[in-house]
């Protein structure tokens, strides 16, 4: 009886639970993965950042000067900026207007379901690609013997380059722009879009407001910031883009990513430290707009919520 009853009487053991691991341990895990990220951002924006820093403020001898930035007032090096501010701002307002167009139909408009997933990946391979392939594709386009020059040519009889245009021109360059600019502007602003309420649009008609009133006084003031800041994203992207116009125009179009070029790589404009100011003036303008767009892109934000 007594064995019995303290075999019902006795309780079962429960082992301790493990214990957490420390959690100086859990940090430093947790540095470890993002390590490489830093690490790479180190080795290829900060040290080249700074080492274009200093080598602007040297002449060829290492020497401090201020004489690179001088030779940025020059009338062909203020003309290269001047162009590829307007490459810049004209593919970014084009890309800006068609892909925001563009995102609207497929997220708002009432298309078949497989537009939008098919659309954004197509934007997602079209925004990266750039360099040598597109400028072959588009030689191979819009050049004097590429495909739609021929055609139009054979059932319209209009002959684009008579009327002035070249795909080696200030135009071409911009049309060859758009084909990155318009999907990456697709991708920025979809998330934008996919933020209007379906609620703000059914109060509005309750209270028997248009669809004009509706974009003018709702949505477009909830959407301005993302459509100035991702503007200002695809002026950055276009402005510091050297592949595409390089394997494009050559020589022929002066911009300032084409004449860094010549300086830091080439034979007979070679002065490396001149290369290096004109690289220095660049980032300056690209960062003035990323900054402007990470401001506005914390204002939208704000503004949705």
């Amino acid at each position: 009886m007594n064995a019995s009853t303290d075999a019902g009487s006795a309780q079962p053991v429960l082992s301790a639970p493990p214990s957490a691991p420390p959690r100086a341990a859990s940090q430093w895990l947790t540095w470890i993965g993002v390590l490489p990220f830093f690490l790479f951002a180190l080795l290829f924006l900060i040290l080249p950042t700074l080492f274009l820093i200093v080598g602007a403020f040297q002449d060829a001898q290492g020497h401090f000067t201020l004489d690179n930035f001088v030779q940025l007032l020059q009338p062909s090096v203020l003309e290269a900026y001047w162009i590829s501010f307007k490459v810049s701002a004209a593919s970014a307002l084009g890309g800006a207007v068609l892909g925001s167009l563009l995102a609207w139909a497929a997220v708002q408009g009432k298309l078949p379901g497989w537009i939008r997933p098919t659309l954004m990946t197509f934007s997602g391979v079209a925004s990266n690609f750039a360099g040598v392939p597109l400028a072959f594709a588009f030689i191979c386009t819009l050049g004097r013997v590429g495909l739609v020059t021929v055609l139009l040519k054979k059932y319209t009889g209009l002959n684009l380059y008579s009327t002035g245009f070249s795909i080696l021109s200030f135009a071409g360059l911009t049309i060859t722009y758009l084909y990155f600019q318009i999907p990456l502007m697709v991708l920025i602003i979809t998330p934008a879009l996919d933020g209007l309420k379906r609620e703000w649009r059914e109060a509005c008609d309750c209270l028997g407001g248009t669809a004009f009133q509706y974009w003018r006084y709702v949505a477009l003031p909830v959407l301005w910031p993302s459509v100035l800041g991702a503007t200002l994203l695809l002026f950055a992207n276009s402005f510091g883009a050297v592949a595409t116009a390089y394997a494009l125009t050559g020589s022929s179009l002066n911009i300032v990513t084409i004449l860094l070029y010549a300086q830091i790589r080439g034979d007979v404009l070679h002065n490396p430290n001149l290369g290096y100011a004109l690289a220095l003036g660049m980032i300056l303008v690209t960062g003035i707009s990323n900054g402007g767009y990470i401001w506005l892109r914390a204002r939208a934000e704000r503004g949705r919520r």
